[in-house]
């Protein structure tokens, strides 16, 4: 049979898509772009249940419950207890083998459950705080939403460190880093859809449409989840591990990295800079709410207004990378537009200014994506490929310990200084709610200062090495 030549137009669209299809390279034989976007899906799941439980669920238990701002900056910050863990979990799905024969699978799996069951739970407590504690049993409620909050963390960190495991298991080695760039842009597309998803469904708020919501993510990412891993990973029975040649320990993997040059300034740096950035998380949307009196679905946009400033940020890294910028460097411009971006969020109270306020928010998306980006670069130069795997779970681990630290730090702040101000402790100038917000707002641009001086040695330092001007940037270069 005579083969059909493909017509003009068919020819333009295959030349066309390479280039403005970003992630078209990312694909192979093996491994199509179809299977590939659906394995992805697990993390449009996590950024969902990011954008719910930091963006919306932290302001309506603070504004709407009227919960204390510092025990919704815990349960906000318990997520992060699993965090240190991240690369621990890594490593055992990596020696781990079902009788199957899957590794990652099990650990989605689980990841998943988790994840639903945790969602499943928070609705109950929600109604059990709502109603002015009518049914006296608000600290029941309070009890369960912590738990909640910590089955839907621990969830999202098993998930999406075996995740992106099995998306390296699956692609060639010369396409793991586009696969693991795409990874990480689908997830801050799941953080912008589930807050204009979030935003429209609670733009008429109610306690039953809030319950309604948390329900139908706790539906969307099992759903998610389990669709995303279908037939991905191949079953091998023959996987398991004799014993006796049992699999190096993490302890041991750990030791060699931790003694490596630079590799303490590099998580310092990281530690300083990303509570720079998410001390504001729990802080944000009631700010919106009880200083300028945005409604619920105003404040749920704000989530995704980030994570735009975020997409922006990683493509002008791309930029900047490709001309042959120092990764270090370009955090280090991530941590200077913080600057300007809290000022704004500080100065929209006084102003009355709405649009500065989202005008700030956007700029803190922008500056933390430039920073994780770049520092995920920089990551990935660190180590050899032997141990790249472990430096990148270091840099998970210790930016969302220092995000639950600085996130429960920053509600606790919030209070204290409210209650001071109110009180007439601070002075009569300062009395007034917004001085406990203006305070966290002030300490994150002390503590960009603080990650400014910490990343100056690393620039050009022997772990980051510049690119020569000229040198093609693709997905290939993006961090995961």
């Amino acid at each position: 049979m005579k083969q059909m030549k493909p017509s003009r137009l068919a020819r333009q669209w295959q030349r066309v898509g390479p280039r403005f299809l970003p992630f078209a390279d990312a694909a192979s034989a093996d491994l199509p772009l179809p299977r590939l976007l659906r394995l992805g899906l697990f993390q449009v799941s996590v950024g969902m249940a990011t954008a719910l439980m930091v963006g919306t669920l932290n302001r309506v238990m603070i504004v709407e419950l009227s919960v204390a701002a510092w025990l919704v900056a815990l349960m906000v910050a318990l997520p992060m207890v699993a965090a240190p863990f991240r690369a621990l979990i890594g490593h055992k799905s990596d020696t781990y083998a079902s009788v199957i024969g899957w590794r990652r699978v099990p650990y989605i799996g689980l990841g998943t459950f988790l994840q639903f069951a945790g969602f499943a739970l928070m609705p109950f407590s929600l109604m059990l705080m709502s109603d002015g504690g009518q049914y006296g049993l608000v600290w029941v409620g309070e009890l369960f939403a912590a738990l909640s909050f910590l089955l839907v963390g621990a969830g999202v960190q098993t998930t999406q460190t075996a995740g992106l495991a099995l998306a390296t298991d699956l692609c060639s080695e010369e396409a793991r880093p586009r696969v693991v760039s795409l990874m990480y842009v689908m997830l801050l597309l799941g953080m912008v859809g589930g807050g204009v998803v979030f935003a429209l469904a609670l733009a008429d708020f109610s306690p039953t449409r809030l319950v309604q919501v948390v329900q139908g993510a706790a539906v969307a990412s099992a759903a998610l989840c389990i669709v995303a891993v279908w037939k991905q990973e191949p079953r091998n029975p023959n996987r398991r591990r004799s014993k006796d040649e049992p699999a190096e320990t993490f302890k041991a993997r750990w030791a060699r990295f931790i003694v490596r040059p630079q590799a303490r300034r590099f998580l310092c740096a990281v530690a300083l800079g990303t509570a720079a950035f998410s001390m504001q998380d729990v802080v944000l949307e009631p700010y919106g709410g009880e200083i300028l009196k945005l409604g619920v679905g105003a404040t749920s946009l704000l989530t995704a207004v980030m994570a735009a400033g975020g997409l922006l940020a990683f493509g002008l890294a791309a930029r900047w990378l490709a001309r042959g910028g120092d990764p270090y460097r370009v955090a280090a411009l991530g941590l200077l537009a913080g600057l300007p971006a809290f000022s704004a969020v500080i100065f929209a109270a006084p102003l009355e200014s709405a649009w500065l306020f989202r005008a700030g928010c956007f700029g803190i998306g922008f500056g933390a994506g430039l920073f994780g980006v770049s520092m995920l670069t920089a990551a990935i130069s660190l180590e050899d490929r032997e141990h790249v795997g472990l430096a990148l779970g270091a840099w998970g681990a210790v930016q969302a310990t220092a995000a639950g630290f600085a996130v429960a730090l920053g509600g606790a702040l919030r209070d204290l200084v409210s209650t001071l101000a109110t009180q007439g402790v601070l002075g009569e100038a300062l009395n007034d709610r917004v001085t406990g917000y203006s305070f966290v707002y002030h300490l994150e641009l002390y503590l960009l200062f603080a990650a400014l001086i910490a990343i100056g040695p690393l620039v050009r330092s022997l772990g980051s090495r510049p690119r020569e001007p000229g040198t093609k940037f693709g997905l290939a270069d993006l961090p995961g």
